[in-house]
């Protein structure tokens, strides 16, 4: 018995042939890169999408060899919007990516009418596509996220769905959850009849008949909750943190968080999953630039060659040398929300080596994590004893020694490096009887290795102390985007 997933990220799309073990094989991927046609616009070509997926779901089941698959899971970049034409299923225009920030304008405008929607939900890129295609509001077409989009495309038409973490983040559903706002809708032109059914993240929604045998589709998730699930944190109070181009840490909860849009140290309610029309709710933090910061270092400042070499220069020097730096190349988000904010060196000398700005930056992106787990614990109200990584910068060990001795609790590293596939597996292997419940899934838990704080708090104190006052002069850089809110 086992499990296909797709899995679709920013830059491609993944597929793999989960075991009931959790061993991960067939694993198959294809490039597909967003383009950016002017500057803050960001699409995506739906139908090189589509084939992708088609490519990488096949050549995965081939690659696993005989015996087939129990069921489906999808994974994917959230709050990318798509719409199509219901009777031809061709798209009626380029997908928007979550990152595009064209409807800026839109949304600062809707908050003087007490409406408060950010530029990276789906909401208004579906009004902005709606209004190129069908001002009149008169067509037969179909709005997806990308898992909507993916599930059309694997049932051959059938499936018009998406999940609970999917439409949650849409800033189209109510805010408990429990279906479309219909009045959201009505403020934004948007006909009920283009949107998708909401499901389950983990049960039976379809039958992928564009692969072998037809298997069902029956797990669907975000991928950050992907995330969640797939690193065992099943279980209240439980974390994990991406770190990729950006960062996010994800805590998974229970109950809803008491508040609703932001909670006052800066993070969001999620759905973390639903399953037999339960919803399972968890918080999450957002870090604007991880990844990005390393790649900064390698493709601008040109003082390492490969991302990979800013952990041997790291290791090279025993400290920074006093230099602090803080990671704002894109603003900082959780807890403060400050989009004037810009990064910022302090405490450079003329005895300032290569070794030690390039420590000073991965010191930094550790001290935004740390923001994160004491913004999840203050809004929640859990505590989190360790914290669960995966994600690019995972490998990075000086990363994680940073990482550990800044949040002052133990890393404990995923076993795969894109945790994203294994949690769509588990929660399409939960409704297919692969494996029983979230308690098992929690139970599997496994790190490859778990890395301990250092030893000396006090020293770990003054460095949080000094990087945090660091944090507050990098605050407000460019004020009138640090009077943006969203």
């Amino acid at each position: 018995m086992s499990v296909l997933v797709v899995d679709v990220g920013t830059s491609g799309v993944r597929a793999a042939v989960v075991r009931p073990d959790g061993t991960i094989e067939g694993i198959r991927r294809r490039e597909v890169l967003p383009t950016t046609p002017m500057q803050g616009f960001v699409e995506l070509d739906p139908t090189q999408l589509a084939d992708a997926v088609l490519d990488v779901a096949h050549s995965a089941l081939a690659a696993a060899g005989a015996g087939g698959v129990q069921g489906v899971g999808i994974a994917n970049q959230r709050a990318t919007t798509i719409v199509w034409e219901r009777s031809t299923g061709r798209p009626a225009g380029p997908g928007i990516g979550w990152q595009d920030l064209r409807t800026v304008v839109t949304c600062l405008s809707l908050q003087g009418r007490g409406i408060r929607l950010a530029p990276n939900m789906s909401a208004t890129k579906l009004v902005a596509l709606l209004d190129m295609v069908d001002p009149a509001r008169t067509g037969d077409f179909c709005f997806g996220t990308v898992d909507t989009w993916v599930a059309w495309t694997l049932s051959q038409g059938s499936c018009h769905v998406t999940d609970a973490t999917n439409a949650g983040v849409t800033g189209l559903v109510k805010t408990d959850g429990s279906g479309w706002d219909a009045g959201m809708l009505d403020v934004l032109n948007i006909p009920a009849s283009v949107l998708p059914q909401i499901v389950d993240s983990s049960g039976t929604v379809g039958e992928a008949t564009a692969l072998p045998g037809s298997p069902p589709i029956c797990g669907i998730a975000g991928d950050q909750q992907a995330s969640l699930v797939g690193q065992g944190c099943t279980r209240p109070g439980l974390a994990k943190a991406t770190f990729g181009t950006g960062g996010m840490l994800d805590q998974c909860v229970g109950e809803r968080p008491g508040y609703d849009i932001r909670g006052p140290h800066g993070t969001f309610p999620i759905v973390a999953w639903r399953r037999g029309g339960t919803m399972v709710w968890g918080a999450e933090a957002v870090m604007l630039a991880a990844g990005t910061n390393v790649e900064w270092m390698r493709d601008d400042l040109r003082i390492i060659a490969t991302a990979e070499e800013s952990d041997t220069v790291a290791a090279s020097c025993p400290s920074a040398g006093g230099v602090v730096y803080v990671p704002a190349l894109l603003g900082l988000g959780t807890p403060v929300w400050d989009f004037g904010a810009r990064g910022t060196f302090l405490g450079i000398t003329r005895g300032t080596t290569r070794a030690e700005m390039v420590r000073a930056v991965l010191e930094g992106v550790a001290q935004r994590g740390a923001d994160l787990v004491e913004a999840a614990e203050l809004d929640t109200g859990l505590a989190i004893a360790s914290l669960r990584v995966d994600g690019g910068m995972s490998a990075n060990v000086t990363f994680v020694q940073a990482l550990a001795d800044a949040t002052a609790r133990p890393i404990e590293l995923s076993p795969v490096a894109e945790a994203t596939t294994l949690g769509a597996a588990y929660l399409a292997g939960i409704a297919q009887g692969i494996w029983r419940d979230e308690e098992e899934i929690a139970a599997a838990w496994t790190p490859r290795d778990v890395v301990e704080p250092r030893a000396g708090s006090r020293d770990a104190a003054l460095a949080r102390a000094r990087w945090l006052e660091a944090r507050s002069k990098a605050e407000q850089t460019i004020p009138e985007l640090s009077g943006l809110s969203f």
